[in-house]
């Protein structure tokens, strides 16, 4: 029975011989399948057509392939700026990192490893965000202390100093003897004032009656009131200055009315105030005649970068007005406000702005705009760090 379905197969194929040959070439061995025979250990060797090479070493890449199975291709060694870290099949090598402006190389790159940047001391960035900009490190304030230092991938940590007994006794003791200080001060200045009034205003003795120094008798035996003549001295001198002055009046010549009033002029000057000191006018400010100076990169960009935290200087209550006379739109500014303390709101938005001029900005452009915003005192600060630091020099 067997052999009669082979009979009877055989007999149905012959009578349809295309479709016979349909099924010989849909079932012969194509490229498609894995070839007998070929089984390469892919993390030790490449595939090259019909053969497994061995890997290149680390820090070399595949200058041509093997001829011969189990054996190493010609390898080259990676170009400068370029590296492989692991054995590999690969024809080209991959390029190092380059380090932004604001970071430091940590690790060089070789051939074997890629290069490693890390923020710049006093900035941070941290690992698990993206570090497009370093941030500046925070600073303690006055009333707090440093739990840990700023570091390239943390921000410093502060808490609030806590006072000690002895710390809290002191600072009760400096109170006490401030406040006995101030009040003694006060009765000074009290005292000082009551015995300045009692000088200049002594009792006026005139009610008690007249006497000896009221009248001033003259040679012509007319007799003369001392006060209508003097009444401005009175106060200033005692009973006995008066009798002097009667006694000068007395001994002029051609003692009148007149005469005596011209006398008053030859009378000592402490017997009269002394006028109140003249106004000097004051002088205008000549800074503003100088032509401020143009400013020549040392360093390109970075020198401009570098210089960011100058800018620091800048008045808080004139910040926003600066960088919208930058051309920083409003909401932009705004934007910083409640996410980042000031020095890194400044950092930011000068990033911004360079971002935005690009090749075109200079620092030049940012001092004048402190210039025109009447920030003369802040643009000098800044042009002069900038000199100091060897970042610009002035044009000649």
């Amino acid at each position: 029975m067997y052999v009669s379905g082979l009979r009877h197969l055989y007999e149905r194929m012959t009578k349809f011989p295309l479709l016979v040959l349909i099924l010989i070439r849909l079932l012969r061995p194509t490229g498609a399948f894995p070839r007998p025979g070929l089984d390469c250990d892919y993390d030790l060797e490449y595939q090259s057509g019909s053969i497994c090479c061995l890997n290149c070493p680390a820090g070399t890449r595949k200058a041509s392939p093997c001829t011969r199975s189990g054996q190493e291709g010609k390898c080259e060694e990676c170009d400068d700026g370029t590296y492989i870290e692991h054995r590999n099949g690969l024809s080209q090598c991959f390029k190092c990192t380059q380090c932004r402006s604001d970071e430091e190389i940590a690790r060089p790159c070789t051939h074997v490893q890629d290069a490693r940047c890390q923020c710049k001391p006093g900035r941070f960035c941290a690992p698990e965000q993206a570090c497009e900009v370093c941030k500046k490190c925070s600073r303690c304030e006055k009333d707090e202390e440093i739990v840990r230092n700023c570091t390239s991938t943390t921000n410093t940590e502060c808490k609030k100093k806590q006072l000690g007994s002895a710390s809290a006794n002191a600072l009760t003791i400096g109170l006490s003897l401030f406040s006995v200080f101030i009040i003694g001060a006060i009765i000074f200045a009290v005292w000082r004032c009551l015995r300045t009034e009692s000088v200049r205003n002594p009792p006026d003795r005139r009610k008690a009656g007249k006497h000896d120094g009221d009248y001033c008798p003259t040679d012509d035996g007319e007799t003369q009131s001392c006060l209508n003549l003097s009444r401005t001295l009175v106060r200033a001198t005692s009973s006995a200055g008066a009798s002097d002055e009667c006694k000068a009046l007395r001994e002029s010549p051609g003692s009148s009315a007149s005469n005596s009033q011209l006398s008053l002029t030859g009378l000592p000057s402490s017997a009269f105030p002394a006028p109140p000191p003249r106004a000097v006018p004051m002088q205008p400010d000549r800074r503003e005649d100088v032509e401020f100076p143009t400013l020549v990169a040392v360093n390109g960009e970075e020198s401009l970068r570098k210089c960011f935290e100058y800018f620091e200087e800048i008045d808080y209550n004139h910040y926003k007005r600066f960088f919208r006379h930058l051309g920083i739109v409003n909401n932009v500014i705004t934007s910083k406000d409640d996410l980042l303390p000031y020095e890194d709101r400044i950092h930011d938005l000068l990033t911004i702005w360079v971002e935005k001029e690009g090749r075109e900005a200079t620092l030049n452009d940012l001092l004048r705009a402190l210039l025109d915003l009447n920030q003369r005192r802040t643009a000098e600060t800044v042009k002069e760090k900038a000199v100091l630091n060897g970042h610009y020099s002035v044009e000649r």
